[in-house]
Parts: structure tokens; sequence; C-alpha cells
């Protein structure tokens, strides 16, 4: 497709700064397409979210942000929870920690990703739809709970590492061997049971470079299910190192799994993890949206 006219929010405070920079970075590729950007600068958490909702959209060719998963996780939302259902591209140049979701595509450097956006090629993106608490989320990277929610807690009061915040909080918390008792449906199976953590994955890398759901493709209808219920300490330990190249899935203690939907429903009321964000009001149903978006890449 041809682009003309492009939104584009950055963040001119947050993290360290750089969003301004690349902007700069990446300006001139655009300019050099002949492509418009009308540029609105974001303020506080989910001022993205805000924009893409109330923005009018019917003479602009996408929605871009400069920004990391978190970001375009409130661009999805905002996107998809409109009520006249826009069918407007979206693009994303890296500026986060993890870019778990640019990953998958291999364009984690911001003038790759510009130069691919002004081409104009889009991919569909399937999105789980994730019912809780009697409002709709829309994951389009991952759903966590159990271990992996508490690794992103932990890693987020260790933001001070950098980028090894991620492996470090899952040692710590693999020691802790913490279990939680839940019901999981499964293609209208029941199984109760106690989880070390339940893993949703659209994308196959979560974290930084973790290659958590190898076979997950953001386009086949299918949420890829990683799940373990037991397992020693020091098992955990030694299945850690294999997520970055997922060679992980091959063993006993995990199980994955390839589904359409699925229901968590744990005995406690803990925090879920829906692309980075914690969220309490479990239960949850979860279903995968074919195709809910066109992501310009």
């Amino acid at each position: 497709m041809v682009l003309k006219r492009l939104y584009l929010t950055v963040n001119p405070h947050g993290g360290d700064q750089k969003g301004p920079a690349i902007l700069r970075q990446v300006q001139p590729i655009f300019d050099a397409a002949g492509i418009e950007l009308s540029i609105y600068e974001t303020e506080y958490a989910g001022h993205a979210q805000e924009i893409i909702q109330s923005v009018d959209l019917t003479d602009v060719d996408g929605f871009c942000t400069i920004g990391g998963d978190g970001t375009f996780h409130e661009v999805v939302n905002g996107l998809l929870s409109r009520p006249d259902k826009p069918d407007l591209p979206l693009a994303l140049i890296p500026a986060g920690t993890g870019n778990s979701f640019l990953h998958d595509f291999d364009c984690l450097d911001p003038v790759t990703a510009a130069k691919r956006i002004v081409a104009g090629r889009t991919q569909p993106i399937d999105v789980a739809e994730v019912s809780m608490d009697g409002h709709v989320k829309y994951a389009f990277n991952v759903i966590g709970w159990g271990l992996v929610t508490d690794i992103l807690i932990r890693s987020e009061k260790l933001r001070w590492l950098g980028e090894s915040r991620y492996t470090v909080a899952s040692a710590l918390e693999v020691l802790k061997g913490k279990r939680r008792p839940a019901r999981l449906i499964i293609d209208g199976q029941v199984s109760d049971d106690s989880f070390i953590f339940v893993l949703a994955c659209n994308t196959r890398y979560t974290g930084k470079g973790m290659l958590m759901a190898p076979r997950a493709l953001l386009s086949d209808g299918l949420i890829d299910l990683v799940i373990v219920r037991k397992a020693s300490r020091t098992q955990l330990l030694n299945l850690l190192p294999k997520v970055f190249d997922g060679s992980h899935v091959t063993s006993p203690l995990l199980e994955y799994r390839q589904v359409k939907e699925f229901s968590l429903q744990p005995q406690a009321d803990e925090p879920i993890n829906i692309d980075g964000e914690l969220i309490h009001g479990t239960p949850i149903d979860v279903r995968m949206i074919p195709a809910a978006f066109r992501f310009l890449i």
C-alpha cells in the first residue's frame, strides 16, 4: 500500500528519553518517502491508547508509535476498542527494553523498522481477547500467570540492572518454588491441579530474547500454551537457560499446546501479566481473534 500520512506517538520523557532521539533518526526516512507525520507526544501511561481511541482516522494511512511492547499494547487496545472498528494498519519503531514483538520480525533497529514501514507492506496479526472481571483486554504478545508473573514483578524492581534484569529475576523467583492451585480448561477439558506457571504466547519471544514459544505464529489463529505443573527448583534452574534457544519445549516437565481458546480459574485472585501489564481480575477466558489488525513491517 502507498502511505501518504501517518499518525506517530513518541514519549519525550520516558525511560532514558531515547524516543526523541530515535524520532530525529527516522524522520528523514519518512520525509524521503513523501510521508507526512502528524506527531503526538505522550505525557503519561495510557496516553497512546487515549490518542488512538479519540483521533479522526479517516484521512490517515496508519498509526505508528515509537516505544516498546507496553506502548504498543496501549495502541492495540485503543484500536480494537474503538466502536467504529477501523481497518487501520499499525506500526512500531523499537525503543523499549525487551521488544519481544519485533524480535519475531528480526527487526530491533529503529532505522530498519522505519524503512520497512515506508515500504507499505502489511501482515495480519492475531490477537487474544481476554475477558476478565466484566471487561475485555487484548493481548498481542503474552498472557502469563504464576511464576512468569512473579518474574515480571521482580524484574520491575531490578530495572537498574538493565537488560540482565529478566535473567536475574527469573533465577530469584525460581528459587521460591511456588505452586498455585487452579482450574485450567482447554478445548473443553477441565484440569484441577497446582501449577508453577501458565504462559500463553502469541509471539515466539518474551522478555529479552527468550524463545519461549518457538512454534508460535502471529497469524495462525492459535495461541501457544506453555504449562509447568510440577518441577523442583533444580529442574527449573536447569530449564531456565534453555528458554533462550527454545530447547526447553522438549522437556518432560513442560506441556506445550496450541489452542484457539482456554480458561484459567485460580483459587486466589492473583495478578495476570497481559503484554507486560499487571492486572487483577481472575478468572479469565481467552479466545483468539484471527487477523485482528494489520501490521506495517
